[in-house]
């Protein structure tokens, strides 16, 4: 174990001790008491975890000493100290993970954006695929998806798709996601071969209640228009299409896939309140760090969270170095080693920041 992480612990340990000495006051309301109580449920867990932590590490170091003093049963001891090591590694993880603060957004909904990015009609044909991968990993995992809104491409895919993903703390499971995806693959379109590379940029928005986000309806401008499919083709003929401008932010919101207006303009609020609760969450974090970086970049082919590359079957993660060799079944929505990597990562930089 690291220092950082016996000095985040020894922290852990004197809020532990403190918090059950104010919990024996006489003079706490119920609010206090309810508050108290959690906050020493809280540290009690991860002050369980250190224990059991610090057992494995004595039992591992009293097994390799004796194992160097009786030769008889070193064999057996290594073993039993090969154990308790992966006890520890097992228990440091979990640690790590409970000083993780949570973030207030891990239990909402989820507003999903797909983009195409660099690489033309291939790059709309990709944003379609990574589309399908994340409908395949809601599956898995019981979630529901919800079209939003769409704009097809006329190579197939999207230049730009938006829906809604429904379900038990969907943004703590798909918020990792956010950033440029690169593939590297011979489109259907190229005679010669040639391995092309595309990207679509991926943006991960919790969705926003009308709590979180009050929009003033003066601040919002309401255009409706015809619907349309690709190539100009008339869905239907009314104006049933809905573009809202945020007047303050300049954000514009378009939705037509439903053929009332109401719908239209109901779904579209729904993203303008997404968009609008991650700028004052950018706002936040540039006000704490100085930087503000958002989710998707340019889109240029530089600028990448993850690679996948067809012709090896390799999906490799540039954020935590992590590469698969299992392409097809990350593209069926097999998303969970990228998660739990990254919820790792995330927890190893909390500890270090």
């Amino acid at each position: 174990m690291d220092r950082n992480l016996e000095s985040r612990l020894d922290e852990v340990g004197k809020d532990y001790r403190q918090v059950e000495a104010d919990l024996g006051a006489a003079d706490l309301d119920a609010a206090q008491y309810a508050e108290l109580g959690k906050r020493f449920s809280d540290l009690k867990a991860i002050s369980d975890l250190h224990s059991a932590w610090q057992r494995a590490h004595a039992d591992r170091v009293e097994a390799e000493e004796l194992a160097k003093s009786d030769p008889e049963l070193a064999d057996e001891l290594r073993e039993m100290a090969d154990e308790r090591r992966a006890d520890e590694e097992r228990l440091e993880a979990e640690i790590l993970m409970a000083l993780v603060p949570p973030d207030p957004d891990d239990g909402k909904d989820v507003i999903l954006e797909v983009r195409s990015a660099a690489g033309g009609d291939e790059a709309s044909i990709w944003a379609g695929d990574l589309l399908r991968m994340y409908e395949r990993f809601a599956d898995r995992n019981g979630f529901k998806v919800e079209p939003m809104g769409s704009n097809p491409s006329p190579a197939g895919g999207y230049s730009e798709v938006v829906v809604a993903v429904k379900g038990r703390s969907v943004f703590s499971r798909m918020k990792y996601e956010g950033g440029v995806h690169r593939v590297q693959r011979v489109p259907k379109t190229e005679s010669q071969g040639r391995i092309h590379t595309s990207t679509a940029t991926v943006v991960v928005l919790p969705e926003a209640e009308a709590v979180d986000v009050a929009i003033d309806p003066a601040d919002v401008r309401i255009d409706v228009f015809r619907s349309s499919g690709p190539g100009g083709q008339s869905v239907n003929t009314t104006d049933s299409a809905v573009r809202l401008t945020h007047i303050p932010t300049g954000l514009v919101v378009s939705c037509q896939d439903e053929k009332s207006q109401l719908q239209n303009k109901e779904k579209a609020l729904r993203i303008l309140r997404a968009r609008l609760h991650q700028l004052e969450q950018q706002r936040q974090a540039a006000e704490l760090s100085g930087t503000r970086r958002a989710q998707a970049g340019s889109g240029d082919r530089s600028e990448k969270i993850r690679t996948y590359n067809f012709k090896e079957s390799r999906v490799t993660d540039h954020r935590v170095g992590l590469t698969v060799y299992r392409l097809d079944s990350v593209l069926d929505g097999d998303l969970d080693e990228f998660i739990e990597a990254m919820k790792a990562y995330e927890a190893a930089q909390s500890l270090e920041g």
